[in-house]
């Protein structure tokens, strides 16, 4: 045999699942490829080399009802794939086409063809140097190279993509045309592709007979119909990681492409972060294509204080699952959680539980206006998305800036809720006093008790007191800073105790539980108020929290990475002054932040760039976890020594993105109070 093509196919894209079997008129993409393919002239065999997946079941069997011939081998390792597919047939050269490609021209991929014979190249190409539109790539290699690359290529883009490693290490004849159509697309990856293949087959009357001369006709002659997808760039996908393909897929099925804020990667580095996980542990994190980071970076937005997948938590959810974790009764570990933080905290009297850090907010919020039956609240810190904390932006949409995130949209959030909520500042005692003297109708003061900033002097007891005189709840936010330097709320360390209390992220070390304590008197008003929600009564929440503080008490989780953190700090600090940079380091101990005072979007970028580059998952801010130890810090910063170095240059040169390879990230956290 002499020329064997290989379509290179499987229904598993990340960008576009099962894309090969979408249709152009009644045919699917693949057999529209097959049929154009096969009136080649110089074409010996036709063979289909797809994955060993299950997923690809289905393409095998619509290749068998093609009657056409079929490999399955690796998912990943294509050029092991196209090896061991060319291996059977034992031909003189392989002609790569992808299936993708649906209107490759037959007259195109025999140009090419007879351009390798009569040059006798090692390989052929006609995408090397881009002149056909996307989508007619042909490439051409002698069977003996592909031989010699699949023994020799170790690099795993080499085997991802078949014939990078050829070109690399032998000269390769370019095939170009006469005029540059390299713009066009007529490949398949992205939904709005698929628009514009079906309307070129269907002006062509869905007859698979056109050739490339008739489709540049077409664009001269009705260019609109293939501006839909004029915007994707060419190859692109061959540069992206499976997380940067899911997440331009996530953006066009879910608004803003994920469910937190917090988590979105273009906050981190846009188009570079991994974006999704397959599994995490410890502080590890491995990514769709099993690559794994050290997470020196929010651990989950604080989630985890004890590490990924903690052994002993998830052996007790895994029990708990195998009881089942609903019925039509209450699971009693709810009745032992509300038990043991009540009694961690000696002035409250009950708890409540959610799922949720904003729902919890909620109905500590609906409890104090229930109780006091004022509605007006003064508020200090970030609290969740619900409909009574956004109104404070409804007055100045600049208003919660401070309050760790800016500019938060109001767009859906009642008007009539404007004069409903009033912020101060953190330890601007002044401020608050201003608001009750203003506002003789406020009922309920909620704030963090420390984020960034630890309270002055007697600024949490003055709250306290103001509270006491105007008869004002008092409602201490401790979703983020509970258990963190003390076993339960941080205003424990203060002496310093609210009427209600909320608890969230690290109670149940990674699965979903917050909780509400407080005094009876304003508990209680849970009986004149509806407040009720199915899944608030499932049984996994409950047991991971048990089983959480139950480690975090033997452990003193607290006191470790309370120590780690200042270790974090100090080293942060000298790295600062070592290369003389501006920088602020501030935050609780156990979650420090590092903020530049000049380019901090642009360096924080850098960092996370950086830092990818040696594996570690970073940006300024540290959650700490008890799984980081010193050896993963000294680590840690033996290689952000290295970046602090380039920031310095930067600053010497005046060129703040001069080591920059991305865009700068979007600003999500303005800063922490």
């Amino acid at each position: 045999m002499k020329v064997l093509a290989i379509i290179q196919a499987r229904l598993g894209s990340t960008r576009f699942p099962k894309k090969v079997m979408q249709k152009l008129g009644n045919k699917t993409i693949i057999q529209v490829l097959i049929e154009r393919l096969s009136k080649t002239k110089l074409i010996d065999k036709i063979v289909v080399a797809t994955t060993k997946s299950k997923i690809d079941n289905q393409l095998v069997n619509h290749i068998k009802c093609l009657k056409k011939e079929f490999f399955r081998g690796s998912e990943n390792d294509l050029l092991d794939r196209y090896y061991k597919t060319a291996k059977i047939y034992k031909p003189n050269y392989v002609l790569r086409i992808t299936a993708d490609c649906p209107f490759i021209d037959p007259q195109i991929v025999d140009k090419v063809i007879s351009s390798h014979l009569r040059n006798k190249n090692t390989i052929t190409s006609n995408i090397s140097v881009p002149t056909f539109p996307d989508g007619l790539d042909v490439e051409i290699f002698d069977f003996e190279i592909l031989k010699k690359t699949w023994s020799k290529a170790k690099n795993e883009y080499d085997r991802e993509h078949v014939t990078p490693y050829i070109k690399k290490n032998y000269k390769v004849n370019i095939f170009k045309n006469k005029k540059d159509f390299s713009s066009l697309r007529l490949t398949l990856d992205e939904p709005e592709d698929l628009e514009v293949l079906k309307n070129i087959y269907k002006y062509f009357n869905n007859k698979n007979t056109f050739l490339f001369e008739d489709i540049i006709r077409l664009y001269k002659k009705k260019p609109k119909i293939f501006e839909l997808n004029s915007h994707i760039k060419r190859d692109e996908g061959s540069y992206m990681k499976k997380g940067q393909k899911l997440w331009k897929r996530a953006k066009k099925v879910i608004p803003s492409g994920n469910m937190f804020l917090s988590k979105n990667p273009e906050t981190f580095l846009p188009k570079v972060w991994p974006s999704y996980f397959s599994r995490a542990k410890g502080v590890n994190v491995w990514d769709l294509e099993n690559k794994k980071y050290i997470d020196t970076s929010l651990m989950s937005v604080g989630t985890n204080i004890l590490g990924y997948a903690n052994k002993r938590i998830d052996q007790k959810v895994k029990r708990a699952i195998e009881k089942s974790v609903a019925s039509t009764l209450n699971c009693p570990e709810e009745v032992e959680l509300c038990e043991k933080l009540v009694s961690m905290h000696k002035w409250s009297d009950m708890a409540r539980l959610a799922r949720t850090g904003g729902e919890i907010n909620a109905i500590s919020i609906r409890l104090s206006r229930a109780y006091t039956g004022k509605d007006k609240v003064a508020i200090c810190g970030y609290h969740g998305w619900h409909d009574w904390y956004l109104s404070t932006n409804l007055k100045n949409k600049k208003n919660l800036d401070q309050h760790l995130f800016s500019n938060l949209k109001t767009e859906g959030v009642p008007n009539f809720l404007k004069s409903s909520i009033f912020q101060f500042s953190y330890n601007r005692i002044d401020q608050l006093k201003k608001i009750i003297s203003e506002n003789k109708d406020i009922g309920t003061i909620k704030m963090e008790v420390a984020r960034n900033e630890k309270p002055n002097i007697k600024f949490l007891k003055e709250v306290r007191e103001i509270a006491n005189r105007n008869n004002i709840v008092l409602i201490f936010d401790e979703c983020t800073s509970g258990f963190r330097e003390t076993f339960g709320g941080l205003h424990l360390k203060y002496k310093v105790y609210p009427d209600l209390a909320t608890f969230g992220k690290s109670l149940g070390n990674g699965y979903a539980i917050t909780a509400l304590i407080g005094k009876k008197e304003i508990m209680n008003k849970s009986l004149d108020t509806f407040i009720s929600s199915t899944f608030w009564s499932e049984r996994i929440g409950p047991v991971a929290a048990l089983e959480t503080l139950k480690i975090m008490e033997e452990n003193k989780s607290w006191k470790t990475i309370t120590s780690l953190g200042k270790r974090v700090k100090n080293k942060w600090e000298n790295l600062a002054r070592k290369y003389d940079i501006d920088a602020t380091v501030k935050g609780l101990d156990a979650m420090p932040i590092i903020l530049f005072k000049n380019h901090n979007l642009v360096y924080k970028t850098l960092i996370s760039q950086e830092m990818l580059k040696s594996n570690y998952l970073a940006s300024n801010s540290f959650y700490l976890s008890t799984m980081h130890n010193p050896k993963i810090i000294e680590k840690y910063f033996f290689n952000l020594d290295k970046v602090f170095k380039k920031i310095k240059i930067s600053n010497l040169e005046k060129n703040p993105r001069k080591f920059l390879d991305t865009e700068i990230c979007k600003s999500n956290i303005s800063r922490m109070n």
